[in-house]
């Protein structure tokens, strides 16, 4: 027997999927959008494609591109419904990616899925993306908001983001120049940055019990705004030294820690030897080690430990390098150095 006909139809909004909240959306982002633009950026908001011109005073440019997310810091964020530092997290995050190549950033574009549109919290997304994207001279030259019903619980979204760059291929860091004895300098971080939050958020939230506006113990400050802290961008203490040439090799200090990033960036052949005793780690992943009885190998392997960069240098330009960089309000030491052999080893 046929099923009888329903009657009366149905539209996008009762799938779930708003565009009237989605134009709302796109109003409010008009002009923190249009704060980035530079004189390269030819296209307006609602174009299919954004539009940007190469600037034209760069011997033999090489263009330098990169996608990454926040991972599960999203979680943090949703549960304390600060939205702004997360879009700030993300620009820093792919500037510094791009940076450790010599890359200056050009334009920016962002992806963010949600379940159902609040055209309030991507306005303070997009607001942190835009800010992040000026700090760093950089064009958020378009982006795409994806409403997807069902596919995300209540309240959640998913970010994610695209940097494009340029470099004078002389000024090129790929670590070819880097040998034995060369020195690393460690850049302090300002937190967990973009990594480790999975293992984090079980250690606060569920070993320790602890809600995000509950005290980290030892401080002053709330567990959520702890773990927020914003991802550091380095691009203006360190495109200097790109430019005159002292440095011979940048790494990001992301997933993987030390040990899985500072390898990526030195030739076959030489490892590293990195002394922990040199800084002393912040009290937040210290907390975190106590608290989850977490090895310190693995603590080493998950986060950064208060090293947001490592830049390889010279022995002959260590101490001239520190100081710019000390002038220029990094917190800077001498962390280890360039050995023969391969991987590696975190030191005592």
């Amino acid at each position: 027997m046929q099923s009888e006909r329903r009657t009366g139809g149905v539209d996008y909004r009762q799938t779930g999927v708003d565009l009237d909240e989605a134009e709302r959306a796109k109003e409010g982002l008009r002009e923190l959008i249009a704060r980035t633009r530079d004189v390269h950026t030819l296209s307006e908001l609602g174009s299919f494609g954004g539009l940007y011109a190469v600037p034209e005073n760069i011997e033999a440019p090489v263009l330098v591109s990169s996608a990454d997310g926040v991972g599960t810091k999203l979680k943090v964020a949703f549960a304390t419904g600060r939205h702004d530092s997360i879009g700030q997290d993300l620009v820093n995050h792919c500037v510094n990616d791009i940076l450790v190549q010599g890359a200056r950033p050009l334009f920016f574009l962002d992806y963010l899925a949600t379940g159902r549109l609040d055209a309030r919290v991507v306005q303070d997304v997009v607001r942190g993306v835009a800010q992040a994207c000026q700090e760093n001279s950089c064009a958020l030259l378009g982006g795409e908001t994806a409403q997807m019903p069902d596919f995300y619980s209540a309240g959640e979204y998913d970010l994610a983001g695209f940097i494009v760059g340029i470099v004078p291929r002389a000024q090129l860091i790929d670590g070819g120049r880097i040998q034995a004895g060369d020195q690393l300098l460690g850049l302090a971080s300002a937190g967990l940055h973009t990594n480790g939050y999975s293992l984090a958020r079980h250690v606060a939230f569920e070993r320790a019990g602890l809600s995000v506006d509950d005290l980290l113990p030892g401080t002053e400050e709330t567990v959520g705004a702890a773990l927020l802290r914003v991802h550091r961008s380095y691009r203006v203490a360190l495109l200097p030294e790109v430019e005159r040439g002292t440095l011979k090799g940048l790494a990001h200090i992301t997933g993987g820690g030390i040990p899985g990033n500072l390898p990526r960036v030195l030739p076959a052949g030489l490892g590293a030897q990195v002394d922990s005793t040199t800084w002393r780690v912040p009290h937040l992943f210290e907390w975190l080690e106590a608290e989850g009885g977490i090895d310190r190998a693995e603590m080493f392997r998950v986060f950064n430990m208060g090293v947001g960069m490592i830049a390889v240098v010279g022995q002959d330009d260590v101490e001239a390098v520190s100081e710019r960089l000390r002038a220029a309000g990094e917190d800077v030491w001498v962390c280890g150095s360039v050995v023969e052999g391969s991987g590696v080893e975190i030191v005592p």
